[in-house]
């Protein structure tokens, strides 16, 4: 089951994703956001999403194409992101557990193996 949560804005449209984003949703919804008109910013909110197929992947992709933005925060939705290439919102709070500390982490992770590679450490 999914439920979309629509807010309008003068400069932007955010779209809060909560439950299982999947088959005929996940396409509805793609149906619904290709009638918003151009030049507005989608944010797109994954936070509540537990769970994500196939088709709910690609209209997540077909989102990121249009420059949307993604607000993930759990591990579950942070990899989605990662692995789709989906553009994180930049105003996400940094307090360790959201996608842009995580990622920060990850790539201080991957720096010092590469360096314990090298006989750096």
């Amino acid at each position: 089951m999914l439920r979309v949560d629509i807010r309008d804005s003068a400069d932007a449209l955010s779209l809060k994703l909560e439950g299982r984003f999947t088959g005929n949703d996940a396409e509805n919804t793609r149906t619904l956001m290709a009638r918003c008109h151009d030049g507005i910013t989608l944010v797109v909110d994954l936070t509540e999403v537990t769970f994500i197929d196939l088709m709910g992947e690609e209209v997540l992709s077909f989102f990121g194409r249009f420059g949307a933005e993604f607000v993930a925060q759990t591990s579950y939705t942070v990899d989605i992101c990662e692995r789709l290439h989906l553009r994180l919102a930049p105003d996400q709070a940094s307090d360790g557990n959201t996608p842009g500390a995580s990622r920060t982490n990850a790539g201080r992770r991957r720096a010092h193996a590469r360096q314990s590679d090298n006989g750096n450490a």
